[in-house]
């Protein structure tokens, strides 16, 4: 059964087609990869499932309720959390804070100490439960991106958005991530929908992948079918996509 769909999704910024007929479907309980050349309109959805943009047409669909109505704010209290392809931390606050913001998004009545607690445990499981009293700015680029993943989890989501979770980091640290992606999936029940440049990371942990390209959608299928795929061949101009 899908948690999340994107129903004929369309929308223009003026003359510019955002999404054009974009339907999707991410199964409760997988990995699912939303790919394409830049400017192909995957981040533009990313902000249409969390409601940062109006559709002109067509719906966005969570666990069953339709989410044209639904107030940004109240989109990550129904079980959604997203990070940012550009890393959106408040610099001047400590790790603990900026996590905790994320836990304060999600609970209208939870107590501060047990959501001070939650939040502690999210940051030992990313691995970064030592940087806790620090404040975000200063840290290495890797850990700020295990930051805004942790205030992600702490909101406690059942679909998780990772907008190019592995944008600037080393091999070492892909690697790391696609398993910790994995373990998220696995030990925490999560569906996850993720937006990634990086193919090797697509192509070996997702169970479904979606090709935007100029805002419409061009191909959808395993990883495999994906890579074989004449149209998504040549919106990537023939580049390897395993690479």
């Amino acid at each position: 059964m899908a948690l999340l769909a994107l129903d004929h999704a369309r929308l223009r910024f003026g003359g510019i087609v955002a999404l054009e007929d974009v339907s999707l479907e991410v199964a409760e309980g997988t990995i699912a990869g939303l790919i394409g050349p830049n400017g192909a309109g995957k981040t533009t959805a990313f902000n249409a499932i969390t409601r940062l943009y109006r559709l002109d047409s067509g719906d966005v669909v969570f666990a069953g309720q339709s989410l044209r109505r639904v107030r940004p704010s109240r989109v990550v209290r129904l079980g959604i959390a997203r990070t940012f392809q550009n890393v959106e931390l408040f610099p001047k606050m400590t790790v603990l804070e900026n996590v905790l913001v994320g836990a304060h998004a999600a609970s209208l009545f939870g107590r501060e100490h047990e959501l001070r607690r939650q939040a502690l445990e999210t940051l030992a499981y990313v691995g970064i439960d030592e940087h806790a009293g620090r404040p975000a700015a200063g840290l290495p680029f890797g850990t700020l991106k295990r930051v805004e993943l942790a205030r992600a989890l702490a909101a406690r989501p059942r679909l998780l958005l990772l907008d190019e979770p592995a944008g600037g980091l080393n091999h070492e640290e892909v690697e790391e991530l696609g398993t910790l992606i994995l373990r998220l999936r696995d030990e925490r029940e999560l569906t996850i929908l993720l937006v990634e440049h990086h193919m090797r990371l697509v192509m070996q942990f997702c169970d479904h992948v979606h090709v935007l390209d100029f805002g419409r959608t061009i191909a959808a299928g395993s990883p495999g079918e994906v890579q074989r795929d004449p149209a998504v061949i040549g919106a990537y101009l023939g580049g390897d996509l395993a690479a």
